[in-house]
């Protein structure tokens, strides 16, 4: 009991010099006994927050971006000692692009030791069959590799598709994709949506999915009430060390010990 009190006061103690967790005071702390990281503060901050997001993001213990090659140049070890852990990088759209930053991020990450996973972004004017044969094709099948994703979201600038297919519809080709997916890397991968087409298809009606969703004006709890969710995007203009230009910043929804047990 004398020793949990002593430690509990040590706790207190390093707590009361960690930064405020407020966007004008991201400095990182550390909080380690022995060698568990007890806590990490990131050091990344929003170019254009939002009043509705407040500090909430920062209340969550992992953190992540997605990167593409819009992300041209990325110092992978300065952005996980930022606070970093996880990193989506785009592989594919459609049946035929190939992201050509995809192997220089997939393998920076590796290397630096933050956690990746591959998303796709799917083409509404193409089979999810081909999709998915495409998606497989260039994405390697890698044991420690995060469940991959499924980026279903309308594409209002496309000239080439401005096909939108009914709930039922885009919820049927998503499923198949989905189901080869998880036959052939050995996990259910993820669909990652926003609130425009959440609403619009009823998404949520799949089974055995986890979801990954946008939500820059406010917490998830706000714009997709009820849904539960395993990563949260909270801004498109994060600004994170080691990252050259803006970039999308996420949030895992557990803890850290259940982030370094997810997804098993």
């Amino acid at each position: 009991m004398v020793r949990k009190t002593v430690l509990g006061t040590l706790l207190i103690g390093l707590l009361s010099c960690a930064p405020s967790l407020t966007s004008k005071d991201p400095d990182t702390v550390n909080i380690l006994i022995g060698q568990e990281v007890l806590r990490s503060y990131p050091t990344f901050q929003d170019a254009k927050p939002h009043e509705g997001i407040g500090d909430k993001p920062q209340n969550f213990a992992v953190h992540g971006i997605d990167a593409s090659r819009w992300q041209s140049d990325i110092d992978w070890q300065t952005a996980r000692s930022a606070g970093i852990s996880f990193a989506y990088i785009k592989a594919t759209e459609g049946g035929d692009i190939f992201d050509p930053m995809f192997l220089a991020h997939w393998n920076g990450a590796q290397k630096a030791g933050v956690r990746q996973g591959a998303y796709h972004y799917f083409y509404f004017c193409r089979p999810a069959v081909e999709q998915a044969r495409w998606f497989i094709s260039h994405v390697p099948r890698e044991a420690k590799a995060l469940p991959h994703v499924l980026d279903m979201e309308w594409n209002h600038l496309s000239r080439t598709c401005p096909l939108r297919p009914t709930g039922a519809k885009v919820r049927e080709e998503a499923k198949r994709f989905l189901d080869i997916l998880e036959k052939h890397y050995g996990q259910r991968p993820i669909i990652y949506t926003t609130v425009d087409f959440y609403r619009d298809t009823n998404i949520k009606l799949l089974k055995n999915t986890q979801f990954w969703l946008r939500s820059v004006a406010a917490h998830p709890r706000k714009t997709y009430p009820g849904q539960k969710w395993i990563f949260w995007q909270y801004t498109g203009t994060g600004i994170v060390p080691g990252v050259q230009t803006p970039v999308d910043i996420n949030v895992f929804a557990g803890t850290l010990k259940e982030w370094r047990n997810w997804p098993d």
